[in-house]
């Protein structure tokens, strides 16, 4: 199998001060995921245990000159640790700038590589980029797993196409920070959080104790999908009322997830999404966050950028 491709400059932007950031913080090891028109990065797929984080770019998006090759199809996927690629990118940037000159100026080329290192008897497989400069090249090896089977990147790629169902209906959140915050002081009072979505736009999150229940409503949200009118004699309730009222007439759904869980897909907000939606998959069986990214200096959606998180459900919920 073989992998080599050159890093545009946006796409260096996008991995080192954007994405790279943002994926260190939801879990150390993620798998890369390579092929013919895509490179993906995957979080918690094949475990099932945490939150999943999936970020497709199509490979115009970060490469030029871009080529690959295996007997699976032409696809490749490995295990690697978040941290040691973000190092090496941002290594490899500081390179390109301080010594890029002459006509190979900021070329960051990356490739898959094998190479015997000191004190072992057999090849190790690395994710290799080499900053050409005029006169002269560095090269850092990213050690990463042996390359996923046959089995396991169908395994992969099933899974991958699981967690693309998109909720019935979506719930934009304009201020994310605001949630960050309520969120930061809910980690104090208890592990547990309650998240209930309406067709009405209500977004409605809820952490109970024996001795305090905090919560706080953000009504009247932009929705995605299926809505629905609220009911005008809910105005007057109280917020636990109306969502209960939504719930039982099958216009809500309601999710238990942990706070560490919910806390954690918010440092997505690192990558820079323009827009941030909240759902619950059909008969409750996820929490899903799709984050929008426009192409810049405009409002349409930028398709060749695509992350979301899929938040595992501590309690069936409700449907």
């Amino acid at each position: 199998m073989k992998f080599k491709a050159f890093l545009t400059e946006h796409g260096v932007n996008l991995l080192e001060r954007r994405f790279l950031p943002a994926l260190d913080k939801m879990g150390k090891i993620c798998h890369l995921f390579l092929t013919r028109d895509h490179a993906i990065f995957l979080h918690n797929l094949l475990n099932g245990d945490g939150v999943q984080c999936i970020a497709q770019f199509r490979k115009e998006a970060l490469f030029d000159d871009y080529r690959i090759s295996s007997q699976n199809e032409d696809r490749i996927a490995f295990a690697i640790d978040v941290s040691l690629l973000l190092r090496a990118v941002r290594s490899s940037v500081s390179i390109c700038t301080e010594f890029g000159n002459g006509p190979s100026a900021n070329r960051l080329q990356i490739k898959l590589v094998k190479k015997l290192p000191l004190n072992c008897t057999q090849p190790m497989p690395f994710l290799t980029f080499e900053t050409k400069g005029y006169k002269s090249a560095v090269i850092q090896d990213v050690p990463i797993s042996k390359p996923l089977s046959r089995a396991q990147v169908l395994e992969l790629q099933t899974a991958l196409e699981l967690a693309q169902d998109i909720p019935w209906t979506l719930v934009q959140v304009p201020d994310s920070n605001q949630l960050q915050n309520f969120v930061e002081r809910m980690k104090q009072v208890g592990d547990l959080l309650n998240v209930s979505i309406s067709k009405y736009g209500d977004l409605h999150v809820q952490i109970s104790t024996t001795l305090i229940t905090l919560g706080a409503e953000f009504r009247k949200l932009l929705v995605i999908g299926e809505q629905a009118e609220a009911p005008s004699d809910d105005r007057n309730q109280s917020a636990q009322t109306r969502s209960e009222r939504a719930i039982s007439r099958g216009d809500a759904q309601r999710v238990q997830v942990s706070v560490k869980h919910f806390s954690r897909s918010l440092h997505c907000h690192l990558a820079k999404p323009d827009c941030t939606f909240y759902g619950i998959a059909p008969h409750g069986s996820c929490l899903t966050v799709i984050f929008q990214f426009f192409i810049p200096g405009t409002h349409q959606t930028d398709k060749s950028i695509s992350l979301h998180c899929r938040l595992p459900v501590l309690d069936p919920g409700s449907s």
